[in-house]
């Protein structure tokens, strides 16, 4: 199924003539570079994780995120303007999620905005509304994706995901095979695939995606709910991420570091800070802010500046949350990961 797409100002490209007189180009190499060094030597956000919207069109096992409910969401102005600060405070990467986000109909205009601003973006799917039309506009915006696909059984993905959409998302990946950015496949391991994860990580490979494993994790903080058809035992779901190292299944590089990290969470073992709240921040639909969807926010960047958020993130709540068999939620954890383990991220095969 087709999914329309609104445009407030005609395609894209002719908006670019008429951008309003506030609107400034893209910034430059230099400004670019700046704002995101100053952020990492003051050891402030880089990322924002953003929920664009509060719809979804699947119903996950392992969600508990607050969707389909009718609270506000925010409008492209507002989103440009909340954004266009967030820049000029030194924040470079953006990982556009849901709900859907493919659901929101004017998310073209919502990226071709961020796009505009300078910040590099990453749109996280599930993969089920993809259409040519939008492939072919995301590659001229530089795009990354990442498309969460847990199983190569159809039944099994009804069951993990809610909803009967398996073929729809298969159409949707063969749309991406000549895909020039990078391309992610995210695939979370529970109760349900675990023994079929080799199998989708060779999928994800033969299709020139980059495999992203991780495991259902939950009742951490707010986020991850129970569900007895997905849940495991630790040593079994640790078992699949030994046999994706031992066999060396996973690409070189900070996917084999993420690998690792999963084998210590479930070993219970610690793992290295996490950074949420200090390298990345989490932004709902409404423009609430917090260090992680894992933990309240704290205040709205429609009514408060980044600064005075930032100074109200409880840091040891962030630390009780690492230390009590913290989950190793990717988006919390990259770029922290990425500074410490420098050679396992120049390894990464990852071309921007």
């Amino acid at each position: 199924m087709l999914i329309q797409i609104e445009r407030s100002a005609g395609p894209l490209t002719e908006r670019g003539e008429q951008r309003s007189r506030e609107q400034r180009e893209r910034p430059n190499l230099v400004q670019a570079l700046w704002g995101g060094v100053r952020n990492l030597l003051l050891r402030r956000p880089l990322l924002a994780i953003f929920q664009v919207n509060l719809r979804c069109n699947s119903a996950c096992g392992y969600c508990n995120l607050p969707l389909n409910e009718g609270r506000y969401e925010l409008s492209q102005q507002e989103i440009r303007t909340i954004f266009s600060r967030l820049y000029r405070d030194g924040l470079r990467l953006v990982f556009l999620q849901g709900g859907e986000p493919l659901l929101r109909r004017d998310l073209l205009d919502i990226l071709q905005h961020l796009d505009e601003i300078g910040f590099r973006i990453t749109v996280i799917t599930n993969g089920t509304k993809l259409t040519r039309q939008l492939v072919e506009q995301f590659e001229k915006l530089s795009v990354s994706l990442s498309i969460s696909f847990d199983t190569l059984d159809r039944v099994k993905y009804k069951r993990i995901r809610g909803a009967d959409q398996f073929e729809e998302v298969r159409a949707g990946l063969d749309l991406l095979r000549d895909y020039r950015h990078p391309k992610f496949l995210t695939c979370i391991v529970s109760e349900l695939n675990r023994d079929e994860v080799p199998d989708v990580v060779g999928f994800a490979l033969r299709r020139g995606f980059l495999p992203v494993v991780g495991a259902y994790h939950w009742d951490v903080g707010l986020y991850g709910k129970q569900d007895h058809r997905l849940m495991y035992e630790r040593h079994q779901a640790r078992l699949v991420f030994e046999r994706l190292l031992e066999q060396k299944l996973l690409p070189p590089g900070y996917l084999r570091h993420y690998a690792k990290d999963n084998v210590d969470w479930l070993d219970e073992r610690s793992l290295e800070p996490c950074d949420a709240g200090r390298y990345s921040i989490a932004i709902d639909a409404s423009g609430n802010v917090s260090p992680c969807l894992s933990l309240p926010a704290v205040g709205n960047l429609l009514h408060s500046s980044l600064q005075d958020l930032l100074a109200q993130f409880d840091r040891q709540a962030v630390q009780a949350c690492s230390d009590q068999s913290s989950c190793n939620r990717v988006d919390g954890r990259v770029i922290g990961s990425v500074l410490r383990h420098p050679i396992a991220a120049w390894r990464t095969p990852v071309s921007w």
